[in-house]
């Protein structure tokens, strides 16, 4: 579903965050020592395969440390604009990380770790003396206050309420203010410079027009070949009987009626492998209904239970909507051939000028988008359009694929909001 208007997370949700980004700040710190090892090894050159490792490592913790913020940030979460690591060669996957400014800029924050640590640390501190103390003063606790004080009396113990009160108060009130100050620091660190986006923006845009240029040559070849093998060996084959035909007509009519009646279901067969081949090219459903109708219509026709749900008020692109359609078909495609599933949900909508797909199942999970493979084209599909596609698949199940296609929607119109098939 289209994404809802952030909202800032409340003081026990933020504080739970924090101490995820706490975790994840001393782990930043234990990998410190291992970056300078790898730098310095780096100049006997045997250093090179722990720079990709160590560099690796933190690209992982960087992008782990962007996903926790978003949950925290009011704006849209952080991106990253990482060159991409070569797949082969030590020293050019080695002077890639070192060379690429993203990688700089995870040192940065990484060297920040002590000072993001005290942000962190200060408001949870005194949240969780505040609670001991309290804890303590309502005699829940042991007999000794961390073993330095030990009340004789209760009223001595419950004197302990009002130091506890003000901790516990002074540490709310810290808690939004160092936690808008560390992300807001944390924000200039881990964002990419306008110059890496913009270079990372063009790569990929290189390579999703390289992508779709291989996949309109070769959507052109697979079409000249169902041509050359089907239609047109049939036609040929039409030909031949009908001139034959032709010859034979006044000495042998059986015959001749024979071949006519060849000729006839050749004929019937050549319109069926064209309309096959059309039907692949651009489905006639889709284009009398839209993708509204021609999901609903590929449910219908499915050997597996689909619930669609579908809440669109227009059609985009004829472009875009041919994308989607192709997509929820190898999907479901894909949910019935590998998944063993026995029901599967479609739900379709638009928010924020993005088409947004939803394709789940109750499968057994595992999908994994490997290059060659049907989900690797369908990613190679919505790359044209500037779409994303994220798949949570665990072992065991389910399966949530998500499609992402930025697109306007034309000739507003209110459909059906949802229908079973």
């Amino acid at each position: 579903m289209a994404t809802a208007p952030h909202r800032r997370a409340g003081r026990l949700t933020t504080l739970a965050y924090l101490f995820l980004l706490l975790s994840q700040n001393i782990a930043a710190l234990l990998l410190l020592p291992l970056i300078i090892t790898s730098a310095i090894l780096t100049l006997i050159w045997i250093g090179l395969p722990f720079v990709i490792l160590t560099g690796t490592l933190l690209r992982t913790l960087a992008h782990s440390q962007r996903r926790t913020l978003a949950h925290l940030l009011p704006t849209a979460p952080l991106p990253s604009a990482y060159r991409p690591i070569p797949p082969a060669g030590i020293t050019r996957r080695g002077a890639t990380i070192i060379t690429d400014p993203a990688t700089w800029k995870d040192l940065l924050w990484l060297i920040s770790g002590a000072a993001n640590i005290a942000l962190i640390a200060l408001p949870a501190t005194l949240l969780l003396h505040g609670t001991y103390q309290l804890l303590f003063a309502l005699h829940l606790l042991g007999p000794t206050l961390y073993g330095f004080y030990t009340p004789t009396t209760t009223p001595h113990q419950l004197l302990i309420l009002a130091p506890s009160a003000l901790t516990l108060t002074l540490g709310y009130l810290l808690l939004p203010l160092t936690t808008d100050i560390y992300l807001r620091f944390n924000r200039l660190l881990l964002s990419p410079s306008e110059k890496a986006r913009l270079t990372a923006r063009v790569a990929h845009l290189a390579t999703s027009r390289a992508n779709t240029i291989d996949t309109q040559a070769a959507e052109i070849r697979r079409i000249e070949r169902d041509l050359h093998d089907g239609a047109q060996a049939r036609l040929v084959a039409l030909g031949m009987n009908l001139g034959m035909a032709e010859h034979i007509v006044e000495q042998d009519p059986q015959a001749a009626r024979t071949m006519l009646t060849q000729a006839r279901e050749t004929t019937r067969h050549a319109l069926t492998e064209l309309r096959d081949l059309v039907r692949g090219i651009q489905p006639p459903v889709l284009v009398e209904r839209g993708l509204h109708g021609a999901v609903h219509a590929l449910a219908l026709t499915h050997n597996l239970p689909i619930t669609v749900t579908i809440d669109l008020h227009g059609r985009p692109a004829d472009p875009v909507e041919s994308a989607a359609y192709f997509a929820i078909a190898e999907l479901l495609t894909n949910t019935a051939k590998h998944a063993h599933a026995t029901h599967a949900w479609v739900h379709i909508n638009h928010g924020q000028n993005r088409l947004v797909i939803t394709v789940t199942d109750n499968g057994t999970g595992g999908a994994d988008p490997t290059p060659g493979s049907g989900l690797a084209g369908i990613r190679r599909r919505l790359d044209a359009f500037d779409g994303t596609m994220n798949i949570t698949s665990p072992p065991g199940g389910p399966t949530i694929v998500t499609l992402e296609i930025p697109c306007a929607l034309s000739s507003p119109k209110t459909l059906p909001s949802s229908e079973k098939a």
